[in-house]
């Protein structure tokens, strides 16, 4: 009896319990009480009760006090431990872009692997839609924000009045795993070795300069044969200078000694219509400095690419990226004055007193010096453009000895007619002519962040580089979607016009005064660096120089890595193999081998067997492991090997007779 008292007892306890759990009250939880530093985004930060761009979540006309402003590709991992009944919100692109941009994306929520939910593609202007999900017995909620099928620029989307219904435990943010450097190439030798592209152009009577780019012990004597008539070398700097006035190709071979030797390299010089016959390899001011750029730090940072040694890899050009001119309207004393002289020269503001003298200080280490402008009459920082002056400016930049021209589109978008094909090649075709009549060779490179397709038409119009996309920030998903993006694209690039999928986001970067080290883990800078390589792409640092770790600055000096860039074929790689999140793409390099990266854009860590016939290859290949150069034995029918989360190998395969 007293057993079965207790089992009545235990029953009725039951009973009672799971009543008042049942009856007990939901809560709400917002959205933005989670922790949405974890949200994994393709440009700027996500915010919290403001759009992306930090104004009130406007869709549609309708404002929002509450919610997150993202951008896509937007990832954000919830642990809900099967605690929430519901997810509720809005969704849609926020009125911010303003009516002249286009915004796309399309949402998706999946809950433990499956999809829960799915938007139709959503433009700026739309309603906002009405999210509601059913979340009962999910374990983890994945909330997706993708670009809608074309690119990511403008995505500014939100999930407005967002919130679960809880009623066990509380929904929690994953947090994004984290990573400790790992360097994979091996220190130099002291042995002297040449390093750099095997090939380089001039036009006939333009300055020619070029350092001859060689790693180990200092002090090192240089000397090169068959030096073409009108150049000059400084056997102990390694610049070569002077002019070459006929056209030709012309074949040297550069020499550096050392007390522990001797190096030698086989090196093409060609004179004739076309520069740029391998991709740039430099420096880029605004992703440090964006807006806080002096003369005084790109000295600085030319100092930091010689003492660095970058220099001896190739790495050449150091660009200002914007706000080197005269604002219109600025009250700072700093940025006011003339904006141009009474030629119609423009004139650098106080931050730059001598941009003559700037160059030829950048100059005189043997490195190159670039500049940037608009085709508009302002810059996208506010700044003086070239419109209506491209002559003038082309003289002007020539005049001060400067190699280099980022042409970014800004407030060209208020003189164009409209998008079709002629209206955006006009500015470039107008600043391409001003380039041809002055007498010094400047790499022109296009920034109009893809539109019209520039690759189909960037090299017609003159073009030595144009950029492929919006803008990169240091974020997975904005390097996994630039990058990744640009299969297809291969057939438009070569010798002389590359595709350029923007600026490197690698060390430390800011976009102005507050720096900090990349979001990326190091398995995603290391796919960044083997893909932007095997693309072709041209290679400009976006960190301060004088503040590289050891980890950035092993990740910037392998020459092995950096010679699949530069290749002399001036192939862009291609996408052969996909499955899953695992991708190959191949490279044919001058000397008949093949560069392959693999790729694993999955969350975790993936053992890999990749088939040579995958690969449209046949035969028996020696296996170099480009990154670790080491050579690691033949294959004849697949390569295995094991990747990180996001991470990256690079190969290079060369066919054994």
């Amino acid at each position: 009896m007293k057993s079965s008292f207790k089992r009545l007892v235990l029953t009725v306890i039951m009973f009672l319990t799971a009543g008042i759990i049942s009856a007990q009250k939901a809560d709400t939880v917002y959205l933005t009480s989670l922790d949405i530093t974890q949200i994994q985004q393709g440009w700027g930060e996500p915010q919290k009760n403001l759009s992306v761009d930090g104004n009130p979540i406007t869709i549609g006309g309708q404002t929002f006090k509450n919610g997150v402003g993202t951008h896509a590709k937007s990832i954000f991992k919830i642990n809900l431990a099967r605690g929430s009944e519901r997810f509720l919100a809005y969704a849609g692109v926020d009125t911010e872009i303003g009516k002249n941009k286009t915004g796309t994306v399309n949402y998706e929520i999946t809950g433990d692997g499956r999809t829960l939910w799915k938007s139709e593609v959503l433009k700026a202007g739309m309603q906002p839609v009405k999210v509601d999900v059913d979340l009962k017995g999910i374990k983890q909620l994945v909330l997706i924000i993708n670009d809608g099928g074309d690119d990511i620029n403008y995505d500014h989307a939100d999930w407005a009045d967002a919130k679960f219904i809880v009623k066990g435990k509380m929904p929690k943010a994953v947090t994004v795993p984290v990573e400790k450097p790992y360097i994979l190439t091996p220190k130099e030798s002291p042995k002297p070795k040449i390093n750099g592209a095997g090939v380089y152009g001039v036009r006939p009577g333009n300055p020619f300069l070029y350092y001859i780019p060689a790693t180990g012990k200092r002090p090192m004597e240089y000397a090169v044969e068959n030096l073409p008539a009108g150049l000059a070398l400084d056997n102990k700097t390694g610049i070569i200078t002077g002019k070459i006035e006929r056209e030709g190709e012309y074949f040297v071979k550069f020499i550096a000694k050392n007390s522990l030797g001797q190096a030698e390299k086989k090196f093409k010089i060609i004179c004739g219509n076309k520069i740029a016959l391998t991709p740039p390899l430099g420096w880029n001011s605004w992703n440090c400095f964006a807006g806080d750029v002096t003369a005084d730090k790109i000295k600085a940072a030319a100092d930091a690419m010689v003492k660095s040694g970058l220099i001896n890899h190739g790495w050449t050009y150091i660009n200002i990226d914007d706000c080197w001119m005269v604002k219109p309207g600025s009250d700072d004393p700093m940025l006011s004055g003339e904006i141009r002289d009474k030629n119609g020269m423009i004139q650098a503001n106080k931050k730059f007193p001598d941009m003559k003298g700037l160059a030829d200080y950048v100059h005189s280490n043997g490195l190159k010096i670039g500049l940037y402008s608009s085709p508009g009459s302002l810059t996208c920082a506010g700044f003086t453009g070239s419109y209506k002056y491209e002559k003038e400016d082309a003289i002007q930049f020539a005049a001060w000895g400067y190699d280099y021209l980022k042409y970014d589109w800004c407030s060209y978008s208020r003189v164009a007619k409209d998008n079709s094909l002629p209206e955006l090649q006009k500015p470039y075709a107008i600043m391409r002519k001003a380039l041809d009549g002055v007498k010094r060779d400047i790499v022109f490179s296009l920034c109009q962040y893809g539109m019209g397709k520039v690759w189909e038409w960037g090299e017609e119009i003159g073009g030595n580089c144009w950029r492929t996309t919006g803008d990169i920030t240091d974020t997975w998903n904005s390097v996994e979607n630039i990058g990744f993006s640009q299969a297809g694209k291969e057939k438009y690039a070569g010798p002389g016009h590359w595709n350029d999928p923007d600026m490197l986001v690698v060390g430390k970067v800011g976009w102005g005064p507050q720096l900090h080290n990349t979001r990326l883990t190091p398995s995603e800078q290391y796919t960044h660096i083997t893909l932007w390589s095997l693309l072709a792409s041209p290679l400009l640092i976006g960190c301060d120089m004088t503040q590289l770790d050891p980890f950035t600055l092993n990740l910037l000096t392998n020459d092995e890595v950096i010679a699949v860039n530069q290749d002399a074929l001036g192939k862009q790689a291609a996408r052969v193999y996909q499955n899953g999140y695992i991708e190959v793409w191949t490279k044919e390099l001058e000397d008949g081998s093949v560069a392959a990266g693999i790729f694993n854009r999955g969350e975790e860590q993936a053992k890999v067997s990749v088939k040579l016939a995958d690969l449209n290859l046949k035969g028996k290949f020696a296996v170099r492991d480009l990154w670790r150069q080491k050579n690691t034995g033949s294959i004849d029918k697949e390569y295995k090997c094991l990747i990180p989360r996001h991470g990256a190998v690079l190969i290079k395969l060369t066919k054994l007779k």
